[in-house]
């Protein structure tokens, strides 16, 4: 009889190995009315997900300025238009945001200072057809962070049957301790869910507790 056990290090991912730091360029400006978010090459995360192996359908673009925190996210390959629904955040496609505004990574349950945010393609509004901007509570957390005003979220998409594009804007007064001057290290982590293409997360993927432990985020250092 065969013997079908798999090696010991395989059923550790590649990147429960290690704590990831990377840097997040500053952009002069992270929001216009007209077009939200414009991030060149330059302002693109390191995908990840390739040390595990993960399919990675995403292009996720990140800056930072005194006035808060900018998402550029492309998402090709689809044969369909995303699913989303205001109502069901959770099972919606598109992207949500942690970020620990104190990087406090050697804490598994989060503080005052960690926020999830989530950010659809279409959902919102009478025909359902508008991103949708919204806040989340973390499972298990001490303490949550301050609830959001309506409007204080910013988001724009573009979307059609084979791709979408998403511009996601926190402003500084929804990041309870954003300091980038004094604290320039966040706790981050990101993961983008499409019912068609999968899950694509950014550091510790399916398997460890990342919706709600900071010590599963990377560090994201604002420079």
């Amino acid at each position: 009889m065969a013997n079908t056990t798999a090696p010991a290090e395989a059923l550790i991912p590649p990147r429960f190995l290690f704590r990831f730091e990377v840097d997040v360029k500053r952009a002069d400006s992270i929001w216009t009315a007209k077009e939200g978010v414009v991030l060149d090459e330059t302002y693109r995360l390191p995908n990840l997900a390739d040390l595990d192996s993960e399919r990675s359908p995403a292009d996720v673009r990140m800056a930072w300025n005194e006035n808060g925190l900018a998402w550029w996210i492309r998402v090709e390959g689809k044969e369909q238009m995303p699913w989303c629904r205001e109502s069901r955040l959770d099972e919606s496609d598109g992207i949500q945001l942690w970020v620990d505004t104190r990087a406090t990574t050697n804490v598994h349950r989060a503080t005052r200072f960690c926020h999830r945010y989530v950010f659809l393609p279409r959902g919102g509004g009478p025909s359902a057809e508008e991103p949708v901007a919204d806040q989340m509570l973390i499972n298990r957390a001490r303490e949550n962070a301050r609830p959001v005003r309506p409007r204080e979220l910013q988001v724009k998409s573009r979307v059609s049957e084979s791709a979408y594009e998403l511009s996601c804007c926190i402003p500084a007064i929804a990041l309870n301790g954003y300091d980038p001057l004094g604290q320039p290290k966040l706790g981050f982590t990101y993961a983008l869910f499409d019912r068609m293409l999968g899950l694509q997360t950014f550091s510790i993927g399916p398997g460890f507790p990342y919706e709600e432990d900071p010590s599963c985020w990377a560090q994201a250092r604002l420079v």
